[in-house]
């Protein structure tokens, strides 16, 4: 019987099968990412961003009331008593910048906040100081650490973090979707454990991003870690090979856009300055901004929202639970199973990770040799940001 060149057309046209289905992810990754990213930083404007006038006269009444006018909405403007009040504003991100008006006028604004918010701000007020006749005096009154002279060292902090955590969900996901599901679930409160320890070496030892608060910013790095794995872990029961465009998109298409680490949500479309008041990546970036400098204002909220992050991905275990012993139950018909039958499900779990391999392709392969593969091809995809 040949099995010539039809048979090698049949192996051909099954590969490119099998190639072209896989190439939907990272196509659609390329449309979520330039959506998503595009979408958040290509244009910032200010909307309704705050800021205040020192003073109570009508001087000060009138200079407020023309920059809100102005501003047509940039801009939310009002006036304060003193300078410590204005600097009190600042240090609970009350506002993003004060302006002292006077013959020697002096801008007061917070870095730590958001190195972008202060440039815009120190922009519009640079032009009233110059209408005015004179230079403009800026002052931080909370700059951040040596080591982060932008502010967004956090940001990429973040970024770090998330990929060590998503990563680690298509590894515990593929690789070990032969092991029960409470281990695969302490491996990756375990991995959780190590990728913060080592966003907490990046933070502080190695780079200097922060130079304080060290130990903090490590419970809030394993607590958002924490989260993104046991969320993953439970999808993956679910979405098989689908988990790293599901988890990409949760974690960074959404998160990295919303958290706040570039742009806050004065200065994006409204969308993600949504997203900012409940996703996790700005649970993080904000928890952890408030711990380091700004004495844990508004800390307890940031940590909510992780905690509640953490709770949804022990939720997603626990269905992931129910919905595996179900099949369990399905294949074995509801009796002990029989040794060929556990062997049977034991390959199955195996190859759980992706697709099949299209027919023709390595027919002298077993389930265990097709398992790896497909493992591999997802791990392989939890990649980019």
């Amino acid at each position: 019987m040949s099995t010539g060149p039809s048979a090698t057309t049949g192996n051909t046209a099954g590969a490119l099968r099998h190639v072209l289905s896989h190439l939907v992810t990272p196509l659609l990754m390329c449309v979520g990412m330039g959506l998503a990213y595009l979408g958040a930083f290509h244009a910032p404007q200010p909307h309704d961003l705050r800021v205040d006038v020192v003073g109570s006269g009508p001087s000060a009444q009138v200079l407020a009331q023309t920059l809100q006018d102005k501003g047509d909405g940039a801009l939310t403007v009002r006036t304060v008593a003193d300078r410590a009040t204005a600097v009190d504003h600042l240090a609970t991100q009350a506002s993003y910048g004060a302006y002292i008006p006077g013959r020697a006028p002096e801008l007061l604004v917070a870095t730590a906040s958001s190195d972008t918010s202060a440039t815009v701000v120190e922009k519009v007020f640079t032009g009233v100081a110059a209408g005015q006749g004179a230079p403009l005096k800026v002052t931080n009154t909370a700059p951040t650490a040596d080591g982060d002279p932008t502010g967004q060292g956090i940001f990429f902090l973040l970024v770090a973090v998330s990929i060590g955590s998503y990563a680690s969900v298509a590894v515990i996901g593929g690789a070990g979707a032969v092991l029960a599901l409470w281990i695969r679930a302490a491996l990756a409160i375990g991995a959780s454990l190590v990728v913060s320890v080592i966003g907490a070496a990046f933070a502080g030892p190695l780079f200097g991003l922060v130079d304080h608060g060290l130990g903090g910013l490590w419970a809030i790095a394993w607590l958002y870690s924490a989260g993104i794995l046991l969320i993953g872990v439970g999808l993956h029961t679910f979405l098989k090979r689908w988990t790293t465009l599901g988890i990409m998109v949760l974690f960074v298409m959404l998160n990295f856009t919303s958290s706040g680490g570039i742009f806050r949500p004065e200065l994006q479309p409204g969308f993600f300055g949504a997203l900012h008041s409940f996703w996790n990546g700005a649970g993080f970036v904000e928890g952890v901004r408030s711990h380091v400098y700004f004495g844990g204002h508004a800390l307890g909220g940031h940590l909510l929202v992780l905690a509640l992050w953490f709770a949804v991905g022990l939720v997603m275990v626990a269905l992931a639970g129910l919905a595996e012993r179900k099949r369990r139950e399905a294949v074995s018909g509801g009796a002990p199973a029989a040794a060929g039958e556990r062997t049977g499900n034991r390959a199955e779990q195996t190859v759980g990770a992706g697709l099949a391999k299209p027919a023709g392709a390595g027919a002298g392969a077993g389930p265990g040799s097709e398992g790896e593969e497909d493992a591999e091809q997802e791990m392989e995809e939890a990649v980019g940001v």
